[in-house]
C-alpha cells in the first residue's frame, strides 16, 4: 500500500474527512469529527511510513503480541491506539482491516443522532 492507496482507501468510506489538525505534517482522517487514522507524510517520505488505528484494547494487545510491525499507539492513549508500520509483517489485506476496524469503532461510537446524519 501506498499513500495514495491509503487516501482512496480511507476516503472511500462513509462521511470521511481529511485535516491537518496538528501541523502541516500529520495527515489525519476522521468520521464525525472523531479521528480514526493518522499518519506522518514526512515517514513516508523517508520510507517509513506508519499509522496511527484506534483499536479494541484487548485486541490491540494480540495484535502487538502476534505481529512485529504493532506497537502500541505513539503520542497516542496506549489502551485504544496501535501504531502500524508498513513494510514489515502486516500484508495490505491486514493494514485494511485494521483501518476499517478503526474506522467503525470511531463511527459506532458517535452519537445515534451523528451516526444517523451520516
Amino acid at each position: 500500500m501506498n499513500i495514495e492507496q491509503l487516501y482512496d482507501y480511507c476516503l472511500s468510506k462513509t462521511a470521511v474527512t481529511e485535516h491537518f489538525p496538528f501541523d502541516e505534517d500529520t495527515l489525519v482522517f476522521k468520521v464525525g469529527g472523531k479521528m480514526f487514522c493518522l499518519t506522518s507524510l514526512k515517514d513516508w517520505e523517508n520510507g517509513t511510513p506508519s499509522l496511527n488505528l484506534k483499536c479494541e484494547p484487548e485486541k490491540a494487545l494480540e495484535l502487538r503480541a502476534e505481529y512485529d510491525a504493532i506497537t502500541a499507539g505513539y503520542h497516542m492513549s496506549k489502551v485504544h491506539w496501535n501504531t502500524v508500520a508498513f513494510h514489515s509483517d502486516v500484508d495490505d489485506k491486514m493494514m485494511r482491516e485494521l483501518i476499517s476496524h478503526s474506522y467503525e469503532l470511531v463511527f459506532n461510537s458517535l452519537p445515534k443522532k451523528v451516526r444517523d446524519l451520516i
